[in-house]
């Protein structure tokens, strides 16, 4: 039964790292409820880091996530990735936060999760990306975010 399990991890590590990098890096822009810039990064053939920096419009705010993110092809289609990771945040919102006990400015520090998948347009060098990045505050209130989905497009190059 051991052997099975090393087998079985084995074949899906190694399916897992295929190489799912069709580009290097990206830099585009992010439009959800919160919309922002967005920087991904290949640190290997199938692991990336990104950078997101967001605007909150309701509460006057901005917010910066790093994450670190592992990528696979999906759907055996070329240039189709799905992908998942975790990172951390940290942002600071307005007044018109309802969480901003004194009424000036709020500031967070979390985690974050993300999945998403994307699709990479080599000829005219843009992909497009859908992803669900739930997070949750630690530091400067306890309170779990689980609406923040979002649409990218980058500059892949």
């Amino acid at each position: 039964m051991k052997k099975l399990i090393f087998v079985l991890t084995l074949v899906i590590s190694t399916a897992v790292t295929v190489n799912a990098q069709d580009y290097n890096t990206g830099i585009g822009v992010r439009g959800g409820i919160r919309n922002g810039l967005t920087v991904k990064h290949f640190i290997s053939s199938n692991k990336a880091i990104e950078g997101i920096l967001t605007s909150h419009w309701k509460w006057h705010g901005y917010g910066v996530t790093g994450l670190y993110e592992i990528h696979a092809q999906a759907f055996n289609t070329p240039r189709l990735n799905w992908y998942y990771g975790f990172g951390g945040h940290f942002g600071s919102y307005g007044d018109d936060n309802k969480r901003a006990l004194d009424g000036n400015r709020y500031s967070a520090i979390g985690l974050d999760g993300i999945i998403g998948i994307e699709y990479n347009v080599i000829d005219i060098p843009f992909n497009i990306s859908l992803d669900w990045k739930p997070s949750i505050d630690l530091i400067g209130d306890f309170y779990p975010w689980a609406d923040e989905v979002a649409l990218s497009i980058r500059f892949i190059f």
